[in-house]
C-alpha cells in the first residue's frame, strides 16, 4: 500500500516530470506574491526624493529608485501586470485562433480567404504592429493586451488548422458525419478535443512571449503608462543609473527572467507529457 500512497505518487511524478514541477512551483510562488502584493509590499507609487537611490536596507529591502520609490514594492506589484498581460494574451489568442482555425481547416472556401489574411498579419513584425496600435489607440494595459494578442492569433490559427486537416478525414469523423451530426457538434465533440494538447503547450509559450513583449514595449515607452509599476517601466526609468544603482534594474530583470523561465519549463514539461511519442520513450 505504501507504494501507492499519495506521497509516493507525487515523488514519482516529480522524478519523471521535473520540469513541470519546477516550473509550476516557481510560477505558483510568483503568482501568490502578486496576489498578496497589497499585504506584503508597500505603496508602489509613493515617492520620497530624500530617499532616492538608496541601497538595500532593512527599511527598503531592494533599495529605492531615482524618485525614492520602493523597488521591492514596485517589483511585487509589477508581477500583477506582467502575469495579467501574459494570461490575457494567451486566452484571447487561443480562443480566437481556435475558432478561426477550426473553421479554416474544415471549410475549404473559408480557408482560402482567412489564411491569406493570417499570412498578411504574420508578415508584419509583431513588435512594430504592437507599437503602431499603442500609438494609435493610446497607452493602457487593455491596448497593450490587444496589441500583443493580434500577432499571436495567426500562429494559433495555423496550429489548429493543421490539426483539423489531419483528423477531419479519419474514420471516427467520417462515421459521425455519415450519421448526420451537425457541423457545430462535429467540430466541438470530435475535432476540437484533438487540438487541446497542442493548444495547452502553445498557450504557455504565448504567455511567456507576451510578458517579454510587454516589458519590451514598456522599455521603449510604447507600452503601459510610465507611472504604472511594470518591470519594463522600472528598467526603462532606471537605465541611466545602472552604474550607481544597479539594484534598480537587476531586481525587475531577475523577476522577468524567472517568470519566463518558469512558464517555459512548464511548457516544455507539458509538451513532453502530452506528446504520446515522447511519453512512450520516457
Amino acid at each position: 500500500m505504501a507504494e501507492h500512497s499519495p506521497s509516493s505518487r507525487a515523488a514519482d511524478f516529480a522524478r519523471r516530470q521535473p520540469t513541470i514541477v519546477v516550473g509550476a512551483l516557481l510560477l505558483s510562488l510568483i503568482t501568490l506574491a502578486a496576489l498578496l502584493a497589497p499585504l506584503i509590499a508597500g505603496d508602489p507609487l509613493a515617492f520620497e526624493p530624500v530617499n532616492r537611490l538608496r541601497g538595500p536596507s532593512a527599511q527598503f529591502w531592494l533599495g529605492t529608485d531615482s524618485l525614492g520609490r520602493d523597488v521591492y514594492a514596485r517589483m511585487v506589484h509589477g508581477a500583477r501586470i506582467s502575469l495579467l498581460v501574459g494570461l490575457a494574451v494567451a486566452l484571447i489568442s487561443i480562443v480566437s485562433g481556435s475558432v478561426v482555425g477550426l473553421l479554416a481547416g474544415y471549410f475549404s472556401r473559408f480557408d482560402a480567404i482567412v489564411m491569406r489574411l493570417m499570412d498578411g498579419i504574420m508578415a508584419i513584425p509583431s513588435i512594430l504592429l504592437a507599437i503602431a496600435l499603442v500609438a494609435l489607440l493610446g497607452a493602457s494595459v487593455k491596448v497593450v493586451i490587444i496589441a500583443i494578442a493580434i500577432p499571436e492569433i495567426p500562429r494559433v490559427t495555423r496550429l489548429v488548422r493543421a490539426v483539423v486537416l489531419s483528423v477531419r478525414d479519419l474514420p471516427f469523423v467520417e462515421a459521425a458525419r455519415s450519421n448526420g451530426t451537425r457541423v457545430g457538434k462535429l467540430l466541438r465533440r470530435h475535432i476540437l478535443p484533438s487540438t487541446v494538447a497542442p493548444l495547452i503547450v502553445q498557450a504557455t509559450y504565448i504567455c511567456a512571449s507576451a510578458i517579454l513583449t510587454e516589458a519590451g514595449l514598456s522599455f521603449l515607452g510604447a507600452g503601459t503608462p510610465p507611472e504604472l509599476p511594470t518591470w519594463g517601466n522600472m528598467i526603462a526609468s532606471s537605465r541611466l543609473y545602472l552604474q550607481i544603482a544597479p539594484w534598480t534594474i537587476f531586481a525587475p530583470g531577475i523577476c522577468l527572467a524567472l517568470v519566463v523561465l518558469a512558464v517555459n519549463l512548464l511548457g516544455d514539461g507539458l509538451r513532453d507529457r502530452l506528446d504520446p511519442r515522447i511519453s512512450r520513450r520516457m
